[in-house]
This record gives C-alpha cells, structure tokens and sequence, in this order.
C-alpha cells in the first residue's frame, strides 16, 4: 500500500496536517506524519536523520510530502532512501540542489528578518498572518500550537549526491506566491501544480491539497 509521508514546515509540528489526513484516508491512502525534534538546537541533519528513522520503519512505495522547511527534509532524506520513496511532492516548498539552505534559497530580505527575530539558537515562531491565516478561530488554533525554529535548521546546507533528482517530483506553489517556490521547483526539474490559497495551505483548504496531493501522485505514476 502506497504511505504518504507528511513532514511540515517550520514552527509546526505533526499537528500542522490535522485536517488533511482524514481526507487521505477517506481516498484509501495510509499516511505516516513523523514529528521532527525542535529541542536541543536540532538542525536539517538532525531533522532529515529523524525522518529516515521513520523511513526505515515505513517500508517503501512512499511519497514524500514536505511543506515549506519540509521540502529541504523530505528532499535530503529520499536522497539516502531512494529505494524506498516513489515520489516526492513539494507544497511552496523551499528546495534546490547540493549546498542549499533557507539562508542561500531565500530573499535576503527575508533572511535578514528571521536573523533579527532570532532569540539565541532559536527564532521565535511569526503570528497566523504571516502564513495567509486570517481567520480568526483558524489564527487562534494556530498560535496555540507553533513553536520556536532552530536556526540551525536555516543556517545549514542540503547534502545530496544526486540520487533524489532520479525519483519523480512534483511541485505544488500557492498563489498568489509569497516567494519563488515555483522557480525553485522548475529549477529542479519538478512538474509545477497552482493552487489559490495562501502559504499555510495545509491549514486553510485541506480539502482542495489533498485532492492535488492524490491527482499529482496518480499523475505521476501512470504517466
């Protein structure tokens, strides 16, 4: 059976993909929503060796699912398990090739604001409205549950040796973008898939990612 394997993005945990496993299930699709340590000042390796604990244990015919931060986990992950993961899917996700990070992928705007939030070994998590969430029950939920980003986890660099670039990638890049997660997938190869719907999509239209996640998985595996 096929396992989505959803990995978010920073700030969040496994709880970021509430809303949006229910509606994989109902499709027949298992899922596996590993959660990433935030302690200790963990950074990408850490995180990626977490989730290739998780692969192991999973088995393989995994899709690889990584939100925002994710992207850069899921991507270095299926590099040391390619035998194990038959697509990966990016949701505006920050992605590139060997010796990239957040910090070189980036605008430097952007990277010079999250440096001058950080509190030590950490950056504290933005409010709902920096993600596109404005409602303000959804706003509420979310600002209960985020959690400090180590700044390891931007500071440092992807370590790839190319065996990713071989499985199929999609891409799907929220609309209006925020930042160039559509260039960053074409870059790589990736087919590109729109989706109207601010950055926190998997929070704010579970429905309509899940129905893409589905279609780009079934695109990608019988084309």
């Amino acid at each position: 059976m096929t396992t989505f394997v959803l990995v978010p993005g920073a700030w969040h945990g496994s709880w970021a993909w509430d809303r949006v496993v229910p509606l994989l299930h109902e499709a027949g699709v298992h899922t596996i929503t590993p959660e990433l340590s935030w302690e200790d000042g963990a950074g990408l390796h850490d995180h990626v060796q977490q989730l290739v604990d998780a692969l192991d244990a999973a088995g393989d015919d995994l899709v690889l699912v990584g939100h925002s931060y994710g992207a850069l986990v899921v991507r270095e992950a299926a590099d040391q398990r390619p035998q194990l993961v038959r697509h990966i899917i990016l949701v505006d996700g920050w992605a590139g090739p060997d010796g990239a990070g957040m910090f070189t992928l980036a605008p430097a705007p952007f990277v010079d604001a999250l440096q001058g939030m950080a509190n030590g070994d950490y950056i504290p998590a933005p409010p709902p409205a920096a993600f596109g969430v404005t409602d303000p029950d959804d706003a509420e939920w979310l600002s209960q549950r985020l959690v400090p980003q180590p700044l390891r986890t931007f500071s440092e660099v992807s370590r790839l040796t190319g065996a990713v670039d071989q499985i199929p990638g999609t891409a799907i890049y929220c609309r209006p973008q925020t930042y160039p997660f559509e260039q960053l997938a074409k870059d790589l190869g990736y087919r590109t898939i729109p989706i109207d719907a601010p950055h926190n999509v998997v929070l704010t239209h579970p429905h309509e990612l899940s129905a893409l996640l589905l279609d780009a998985h079934h695109r990608a595996t019988t084309s």
